[in-house]
């Protein structure tokens, strides 16, 4: 008889990102996100139940991508269609090829249509994000240290609110946006990993 194997949560190596870029897309020829440039990357590591955040400024570019590399999952939010690509022409490997989960597909599959992060949040966890992506690339403009400070703390933010969003979801497999009609709608979700199962071993006889 195959043996199911369900891992524990806490022995998983899961790592969560978000972006900021330079530009925005009116900024640029065509809507290529590897053209926006990136300011900061935030990343949180959560591996045997303890986190920690990073960020990584351009310069601090080279020393990220361990922290990727052995993750059982890597979290973001719109980041298949958007941050992914826009990391490739700095990522010193495949960067896509790695074990992404992107909670923007997860919410397009259940909907059929795409919802903001911040709604998501604003519905399912009571509070949202703390400023706007278009701030964020002013931020970088004005390039004094009070305004990369602003940038680094609301890049984090993201991160967290991607983090807890995904908490939810996987421990109680719905969320909650609000509707066109201000209806706060749920919807359900499921972030499980996909369940292993053990081959039998053949006896010697």
């Amino acid at each position: 008889m195959n043996q199911i194997i369900d891992e524990g949560v806490s022995v998983r190596i899961e790592v969560f990102f978000d972006i900021e870029t330079k530009r925005i897309f009116d900024e640029i020829e065509g809507n290529d996100p590897a053209d926006l440039g990136i300011s900061i990357i935030s990343v949180f590591k959560r591996e045997n139940g303890a986190g920690k955040m990073y960020s990584f400024w351009e310069e601090d570019f080279a020393q990220m991508w361990s922290l990727f590399s052995n993750a059982d999952r890597i979290i973001g939010f719109n980041s298949l269609h958007f941050d992914v690509p826009a990391m490739a022409p700095i990522a010193p490997y495949d960067f896509k090829k790695l074990k992404h989960f992107d909670i923007m597909d997860q919410v397009k599959n259940a909907l059929g249509f795409r919802i903001g992060l911040g709604a998501i949040a604003k519905e399912t966890l009571g509070h949202t994000k703390i400023d706007h992506g278009l701030n964020a690339v002013k931020y970088w403009a004005q390039h004094t240290p009070e305004s990369l400070a602003k940038l680094k703390k609301y890049c984090e933010a993201d991160v967290m609110v991607t983090k807890e969003v995904y908490d939810f979801g996987m421990k109680n497999k719905f969320l909650k946006f609000k509707d066109k009609w201000n209806t706060v709608r749920t919807f359900p979700v499921n972030f499980s990993y996909p369940v292993k199962i053990a081959e039998p071993q053949l006896g010697l006889f």
